[in-house]
């Protein structure tokens, strides 16, 4: 083990065990008093001069400038490297849909994390309607404004029309964080905990609860991956071929998904399964974890509240992963959105790919991979180094995807 991994250790360690200490409401309503958030000046105005610089009749020749070449946006603003963070409060955490000023302390903390892992300056744009063609629009007329969209919190099915119409529209990279974020996690934990195991991740079964936009996203990733046998349950049970009432994207996930060709619920689904991946907030009952096949992995990320206790699932499972910062193997976007949207700011990317994503999985896991171990399949979310490789890794894909610019 490295003086550097030593280090790492030392320094995430301390925080997470501060992190493991009680918390009092005063302390967490201190911590947001007045916002999370503030702007700072990177150009010093310390007299006349500066101030003839920054602004008028100095800013004057750079308005111009760009008024000539639009591309010159890019060097003599912000825009660029800005990364506006938008919800409309439908979906926020495990709260529900409980409108936009309730979500700002969210997004203002999501701003925090762009700035503080990924180096980048990110606004809070929470806005006050749920209508997807008024977001798209907002959005397009704002676009001068900002290099990247995050979407967060928005409820599904919408989330999947606004995100769709949004990569449409906009000349910029767009992702749903609680779609994809997840699901470049999720994978790259599955990935750190068949390292463990070495198992091959394409021969396993995997049964994904919940059909939102983490569990739509999770299929889909983990398709992309290898997978060949994922099942997907939503609160009716087994998404398959011929079920009645399904929805757009339910019904692809039923012509895609569910290899076997099963029905029923998640006693059915978990019998023999190699994976179970909970995404729905559901309580499971214990008893069925004991059918899946030995060795098995459970990732129970429904937070705060796992759709199974640890310490429950740990007796059935070889490997277990939650969403909780309180136990090992925590399953955290903060592993993956920072580093994804620095590197597709980096390349100039145009749109975030598909493998751009699974790069950024790759990336993950092998931050890790000198010291994976059963509580040990993902980095902790506080690890430095993670921003900066997943990064690399996104910028590269970019390149080889031809969406890059730089």
């Amino acid at each position: 083990m490295t003086q550097a991994r030593t280090e790492t250790d030392s320094m995430t360690g301390s925080r997470m065990n501060d992190a493991a200490a009680p918390v009092t409401d005063a302390e967490i309503f201190g911590g947001h008093e007045g916002g999370k958030l503030s702007v700072a000046a990177t150009r010093p105005i310390a007299d006349p001069r500066d101030l003839s610089i920054a602004y008028t009749p100095g800013v004057a020749k750079v308005s111009r400038a760009i008024a000539e070449d639009a591309a010159l946006a890019q060097r003599y603003t912000w825009a660029d490297r800005l990364v506006a963070v938008v919800s409309d409060g439908t979906a926020v955490l495990g709260l529900g849909d409980i409108g936009a000023s309730a979500s700002l302390p969210v997004m203002e903390g999501k701003a925090v994390l762009f700035k503080t892992f990924g180096g980048l300056d990110s606004i809070p744009l929470v806005l006050d309607t749920t209508d997807v063609d008024e977001i798209v629009e907002t959005l397009v007329r704002l676009r001068p404004s900002f290099g990247a969209v995050n979407l967060e919190d928005i409820s599904a099915p919408r989330c999947f029309e606004l995100e769709d119409k949004l990569k449409e529209a906009l000349d910029c990279p767009v992702m749903h964080d609680d779609q994809h974020g997840t699901a470049i996690v999720a994978l790259a934990a599955l990935r750190g905990a068949n390292l463990v195991l070495e198992r091959d991740i394409a021969a396993e079964r995997v049964v994904i609860s919940g059909a939102g936009a983490a569990g739509v996203a999770c299929a889909r990733i983990l398709q992309a991956a290898g997978v060949a046998d994922v099942t997907v349950l939503d609160s009716k049970g087994i998404i398959h071929a011929g079920r009645a009432g399904l929805n757009p994207i339910k019904e692809q996930l039923a012509a895609t998904t569910n290899s076997s060709g099963l029905t029923g619920g998640l006693a059915e689904a978990l019998r023999g399964a190699d994976v179970f991946l909970g995404l729905s907030g559901a309580t499971i009952d214990e008893s069925l974890l004991g059918a899946m096949a030995d060795d098995a992995i459970v990732f129970a990320l429904s937070n705060p509240d796992p759709e199974v206790h640890p310490e429950v699932a740990a007796k059935y499972a070889r490997i277990v992963a939650t969403g909780r910062s309180d136990f090992p193997n925590q399953i955290n976007n903060v592993l993956a959105f920072p580093g994804v949207f620095r590197g597709a700011l980096d390349a100039g990317a145009r749109s975030i790919t598909e493998n751009m994503k699974l790069a950024a999985a790759e990336a993950i896991v092998a931050v890790a991979s000198d010291d994976l171990g059963p509580d040990r399949i993902v980095p902790s979310a506080l690890d430095p180094r993670v921003a900066p490789e997943v990064a690399a890794a996104v910028a590269k894909a970019a390149a080889n995807d031809g969406v890059a610019q730089q």
